[in-house]
């Protein structure tokens, strides 16, 4: 089963799950001639919408690509979560106002022996349903599906919450739901945030993970003819779709027909192991006993010696265009690019006094 229809799976169980336990509800509420449990049945189906967003988001995602969207609508996904965990917020801040209403206004409950067993059937009900939607989201990589089980797991809390609070005012006459009910809302409320992060993040363009970057510059550098791997950048499209491009040192003897096979492979075994449509871009190391593999080392030990610069990579000399080019990579201390840059084309310029001089900062967007 693909990942998709493994998602769709488990929030039909979701809603599956929630509408027995809103069946069970209704039907003690029915016999006990009790509105709450009724009402609280109601809720009970309302909490399924959560799995219907992931069940919605989840299809439309799957939409092919077209003209105005030539990557697809994976990011779709991104949406259905960030709207579940606004869900989640928003009990939250409704919990919140109505526990702090209790702690101003307090009134007793009532509760009876049929009240209490609905409670404890609804705890174990949700407890098992959101470990379980929320574990099967952290597998799939879904933060729409790690939203709706937080928030059957945060139903299930609210619900124990009320089970001990009944507890305490049962034994010692005591009323914890106010206090209880505020010190869980605010829990949910942080917990509600940080679900919002993941997929605003995602949407906003975060930089990947140092496992993955690690992973594709070892792949890279394996292939006979790399002798560095530089300038990775991924742009996520979706969980199931990267675009990204980097760019390989490869010796000035290779002919452009072995280079066109190298980056040929290099695409094929990113798209097959990882998914990520790549773009290989080439540099050309300087080899031989000639001006320009004199001057590649002379520049490279120049600026290697600057204790702010993390990297030098992309050494170009060309007579026929009057120009010698280099990339560098500065470290987090430095803030000020054309300082640097006039700093380094001072100290390289005399080495091409007649030919112009171009230093390129990157910035690295993957560790």
């Amino acid at each position: 089963m693909d990942r998709s229809k493994e998602i769709i799976r488990t929030s039909w169980i979701g809603i599956a799950a929630n509408v027995l336990l809103a069946g069970f509800k209704a039907a003690v509420g029915i016999l006990a001639s009790s509105v709450a449990i009724v009402m609280d049945a109601v809720n009970n189906l309302s909490d399924a919408l959560s799995s219907v967003i992931t069940i919605v988001g989840t299809k439309l995602s799957q939409r092919p690509a077209d003209r105005k969207h030539p990557f697809g609508f994976g990011r779709v996904e991104y949406f259905s979560a960030i709207i579940i965990a606004v869900i989640v917020l928003s009990a939250g801040i409704t919990s919140l106002i109505e526990s702090v209403k209790k702690l101003f206004n307090p009134t007793a409950p009532t509760y009876t022996t049929l009240t209490l067993v609905v409670i404890v059937v609804a705890i174990v009900v949700k407890l098992i349903l959101g470990q379980y939607v929320k574990h099967k989201g952290e597998q799939l990589k879904s933060d729409a599906l790690i939203a709706s089980g937080s928030d059957a797991l945060f139903d299930a809390i609210i619900t124990l919450a009320t089970l001990v609070s009944a507890g305490v005012m049962l034994l010692w006459g005591f009323l914890l739901d106010g206090i209880l009910g505020a010190l869980i809302s605010l829990v949910i409320i942080k917990a509600g945030i940080e679900m919002l992060a993941s997929p605003v993040n995602e949407l906003l363009g975060t930089s990947i993970s140092a496992e993955l970057t690690s992973q594709i510059k070892k792949e890279v550098s394996e292939f006979e003819g790399v002798h560095g791997v530089y300038d990775l950048i991924l742009h996520n499209y979706g969980p199931d779709i990267q675009i990204g491009s980097l760019h390989i040192n490869v010796y000035d003897t290779m002919s452009a027909h072995e280079i066109h096979g190298l980056t040929r492979k290099i695409t094929m075994q990113m798209i097959e192991r990882h998914n990520i449509v790549m773009t290989v871009g080439v540099y050309a190391i300087a080899t031989g006993e000639n001006r320009r593999a004199e001057l590649q080392t002379k520049v490279m030990q120049t600026l290697a010696a600057h204790s702010e610069i993390v990297q030098v990579h992309g050494f170009y000399y060309s007579e026929k265009d009057n120009m010698l080019s280099v990339d560098v990579v500065p470290d987090i201390s430095i803030h000020d690019d054309a300082a640097l840059v006039s700093q380094l084309t001072a100290e390289l310029q005399p080495l091409v006094p007649d030919m112009q001089v171009v230093i390129v900062v990157d910035h690295n967007y993957s560790e």
